[in-house]
């Protein structure tokens, strides 16, 4: 039987898979929105555009202060970017 620390070391270290998985999506959103602003035609592409950009932005960097609260071990996390 697993004692409760070793639970509570695996939950965070599943919690901490799901955010880099989430983390590495959303760049990947992110560098698509700045794509698709580069091959924006007409002020309504370009104003979507734009739109995609902040909102992608936003969500990386939501994800990425809930990556540094979740764990004091964030620096030592790998992969995060791949």
């Amino acid at each position: 039987m697993k004692n409760k620390h070793q639970a509570t070391l695996e939950k965070e270290v599943i919690q901490m898979d799901e955010i880099r998985m989430e983390i590495a999506e959303a760049h990947r959103e992110w560098e698509n929105a700045i794509r698709y602003f580069n091959h924006a035609h007409g002020n309504d592409q370009i104003d979507y555009a734009i739109y995609c950009m902040i909102t992608a932005e936003k969500r990386y960097d939501m994800l990425l202060r809930l990556a540094k609260r979740t764990s004091n071990n964030w620096p030592a996390w790998r992969g995060a970017m791949k």
